[in-house]
């Protein structure tokens, strides 16, 4: 699985039947052929043993044509086979102790807030039907686009693929500044996802052993090479809402320990410094000054000290804007004003960071050659849209081509510092444990009496774990439950 995703992350899936089909042509005996499915599946123990040598036999041998096969296509490429050997591999163990570990659930939080929540949903639920003039169920589709676009006369932004009108959430957004029914349509499907997602689902996920929630993190399912997690997803839990926060406090240290949080600051911005080189960008970061202050005195041309929040805000809008390849026509719709000023803005940016843009322009050009753009450590990202016909598509790639690098070389900084920390930990004898990772933080139970140890050993852990040529920063926090600590 690991070869096949180090070889290339957007080819498809990288489970055994998956692989084998495309790299072997052999289409494997299936676990539904051997057990049956539905009411009448039997449990694996009750396979006849001829049936079950045939199924596990086939998957051994099938791994190993697999690994002989990928393995030449890996051998011609030193990086990629040190980040199979000393990256994606090391770090399966690490995930497979943080998964056994799992985190501590504080249930009655999370039953209360679900309470509270679904209190909330009902009363949008009444604020719509006003709005709309009658009851209907927000869920459905065919009804809003009735209500919406015939009923209120709204005017439709999209089409679905099979060319119905869309009431998806960009084209919601899109709405909402003009109407209030789009408004509270989208505050409902907020909540409502938190709830199900979260405040309704965690308890019922929880361990009942040890109390613990166990997710499942994934080394080879996004094409940049960050981690995934499922059942539950930890990813996706707001920062920033009320809500989203109130769900991190229900996430809990245990007696006697705490939740120590590492999240590494402005990351991407700094690999951007790194790769371009830029003497501006890399400056700001080399003297510790806040990069968006720094930006925003360049865009305005005032003193760092002179500018105001909204000017921060501007300038940090921009510096991760152009992260994602962002135009002058998305960061107009971002910051609300007209396409002419956001492209004055981009313009004077570039004017400011000649570097940057000449690293957008390189990193381009040499994915459109290659196919490909690299990490810091040489993992390759495959941009298989650059060569379509499709305009849409094609841009799409060219902005990930910007994009992909940044996200690759997190993804690959984290890694190493997840396997840098959990080697400290185990060799240095603490009992503290990685718990999550999220984004770019790590999360840890500590017990009290380690917690100064542990948080500068493992911040020394992740400041080191790859040279750029800026320096890595970590904020760092410490609380009785996960949004205390970050």
């Amino acid at each position: 699985m690991l070869e096949s995703y180090i070889l290339n992350s957007t080819n498809g899936r990288h489970d055994l039947d998956s692989v084998a089909r495309r790299v072997l042509g052999i289409e494997k005996i299936t676990y539904e052929s051997v057990t049956g499915k539905g009411r009448g599946q039997r449990s694996f123990d009750e396979v006849g043993i001829t049936e079950a040598a045939a199924y596990a036999g086939e998957d051994a041998w099938v791994t190993w044509r697999l690994h002989e096969k990928l393995w030449q296509d890996l051998a011609p490429t030193p990086a990629l086979v040190q980040i199979l050997d000393t990256l994606e591999i090391p770090l399966s163990g690490v995930l497979l102790r943080m998964e056994r570990t799992g985190v501590r659930i504080d249930p009655d939080r999370l039953r209360a807030q679900s309470a509270e929540l679904g209190t909330t949903l009902a009363a949008l639920r009444e604020r719509a039907f006003a709005l709309a003039g009658k009851s209907f169920n927000l869920d459905s589709p065919k009804q809003l686009q009735t209500i919406l676009f015939e009923e209120q006369g709204i005017p439709s932004r999209g089409k679905t693929p099979g060319g119905q009108r869309s009431t998806a959430e960009d084209v919601l957004e899109e709405l909402a500044p003009d109407h209030e029914l789009p408004r509270v349509l989208l505050e409902y499907r907020r909540l409502a996802k938190l709830r199900s997602t979260y405040t309704e689902r965690l308890p019922a996920e929880i361990h009942p052993s040890d109390g613990r929630v166990h997710t499942s993190y994934h080394q080879a399912s996004t094409a940049t090479g960050r981690l995934s997690s499922s059942d539950p997803n930890l990813q996706n839990i707001p920062i920033r809402t009320p809500e989203g926060q109130r769900i991190r406090q229900a996430f809990v240290a245990s007696p006697g320990s705490v939740i120590l949080s590492l999240d590494y600051a402005q990351i991407e911005l700094r690999i951007l410094a790194h790769f371009s080189g830029d003497p501006g960008l890399t400056s700001a970061f080399a003297k510790g000054i806040d990069v968006h202050r720094a930006t925003a005195a360049e865009l305005f041309g005032i003193p760092s000290e002179s500018v105001d929040d909204e000017q921060r805000r501007l300038a940090k809008t921009i510096n991760f804007g152009l992260i994602y390849g962002m135009s002058a026509f998305g960061l107009a719709r971002e910051l609300g004003l007209s396409r002419e000023v956001a492209q004055g803005y981009i313009t004077r940016y570039f004017t400011r960071y000649p570097r940057v843009r000449d690293f957008m322009d390189q990193i381009r050009s040499e994915a459109r050659r290659r196919g490909y753009v690299e990490t810091v450590l040489g993992r390759r990202l495959y941009l298989p849209s650059l060569g379509s016909r499709n305009p849409a598509l094609r841009q799409a790639a060219e902005r990930a081509a910007i994009n992909a690098p940044m996200q690759g070389t997190a993804a690959d900084i984290i890694k190493t510092a997840m396997i840098r920390t959990e080697d400290w930990l185990r060799r240095s004898g603490f009992r503290a444990e990685l718990l999550m990772q999220v984004h770019d933080e790590l999360v840890l139970e500590v017990p009290e009496a380690e917690i100064e140890a542990v948080t500068t050993g493992v911040r020394d852990q992740m400041m080191d774990a790859v040279a750029l040529k800026i320096p890595l920063t970590v904020s760092i926090g410490v609380g009785s439950n996960w949004d205390e600590a970050h």
